[in-house]
């Protein structure tokens, strides 16, 4: 499996660059995003929502799990760290399977609800406000997706 990795020195930055991948993705994308607390995911997702046009302020749904968004495309905003179980059912291939994007933040403690093929960002805080970036992409789709934003 291929790996891509980019730094960027600041917020705005990486907002850019979350903003540059929003504009190649399409309906029933998926988004892992790992990192610490503090990392940027919600920034990154920031970044996704402006390139997807959305007006609305978005912001991490740490108490209500999902936050949806509308735009060119709409945006299923999950943060799953607060999911009990793991195993449990709560709807989550309707989003995967939807006709928006869907980024879950802490995707590893849902890993066997995530679809086969997505593409998982690691961000990870190098000192001050930098950032490195590590893209994985699972499948054929999300291996054309870094190739197309990362040249």
């Amino acid at each position: 499996m291929n790996q891509y990795t980019i730094q960027t020195n600041n917020a705005e930055q990486t907002a850019q660059f979350a903003e540059r991948l929003a504009s190649q993705l399409s309906p029933g994308d998926v988004i892992a995003l790992e990192g610490d607390l503090g990392a940027g995911k919600t920034t990154f997702t920031k970044g996704l929502a402006k390139g997807l046009e959305i007006k609305r302020t978005v912001n991490s749904p740490t108490f209500t799990i999902i936050k949806e968004y509308h735009g060119r495309l709409p945006l299923y905003h999950m943060d799953v760290y607060r999911v009990e179980n793991a195993f449990e059912d709560l709807g989550f291939d309707e989003y995967f399977e939807g006709d928006g994007v869907t980024v879950v933040e802490w995707a590893h403690l849902i890993e066997d609800q995530l679809p086969k093929e997505r593409l998982t960002i690691y961000l990870y805080h190098e000192d001050n406000d930098n950032r490195k970036i590590v893209l994985k992409p699972l499948g054929k789709r999300y291996e054309q997706l870094c190739k197309e934003i990362i040249s």
